[in-house]
C-alpha cells in the first residue's frame, strides 16, 4: 500500500474526511499512478477491478405510476470495505468476543476474527462475476459491482 493511500485511510479512520472524500482522493491517487495499459491487453481480457459494490432496490409501482415505497440506491466504495477490514483487525480480543456473542445471540453465525485482509482481496477479485437480481411482485433488488 502506498504511503499516500495509507494517509487517506488514516484521515478517514480519524474522522477528518468522509468516506466519499476518501474515495475521491484514492481515485485521484490511482489515476495519478496509472500509466498507459500494457500493449498486449485485448478486448477479451477481464474487466478492471471493481471500485464499488452497488445495491439497488426498486419498489413496486402503484396504480398512478408512482412507487409504493422508497427507492434505495447504495454505492459502497470497495476501498471503504478494505479499510473496514483492516480497521477491524485493530479491535481488541475482548471487544471482538463481545461482538461475536451479540452476533450469535441474534442468530448470525459470524466470527470477526475470521475476516482477514488477504481473504478480502480474493473476494474482491471475484466481485466482477457477482450479479444478484431478485424480482418479487412487490420489489426488484439488484446487487452488483462496477
Amino acid at each position: 500500500m502506498s504511503e499516500n493511500r495509507r494517509q487517506v485511510l488514516e484521515m478517514l479512520a480519524a474522522g477528518k474526511i468522509t468516506a466519499d472524500e476518501a474515495d475521491r482522493l484514492i481515485a485521484a491517487l490511482e489515476k495519478e499512478s496509472q500509466v498507459s495499459p500494457p500493449p498486449d491487453r485485448s478486448e477479451s481480457s477481464p474487466k478492471g477491478k471493481p471500485k464499488y459494490l452497488r445495491v439497488v432496490v426498486e419498489p413496486e409501482k402503484d396504480n398512478q405510476g408512482g412507487s409504493k415505497g422508497p427507492k434505495v440506491n447504495i454505492r459502497v466504495p470497495v476501498q471503504l470495505i478494505r479499510a473496514g477490514v483492516k480497521l477491524g483487525s485493530l479491535i481488541p480480543a475482548h471487544a471482538r468476543d463481545h461482538v461475536n456473542d451479540a452476533f450469535h445471540r441474534h442468530g448470525m453465525q459470524f466470527d470477526l476474527s475470521q475476516i482477514k485482509p488477504e481473504n478480502l482481496e480474493e473476494l474482491i477479485e471475484h466481485l466482477n462475476d457477482l450479479t444478484i437480481d431478485v424480482d418479487d411482485k412487490d420489489i426488484k433488488v439488484r446487487v452488483f459491482s462496477e
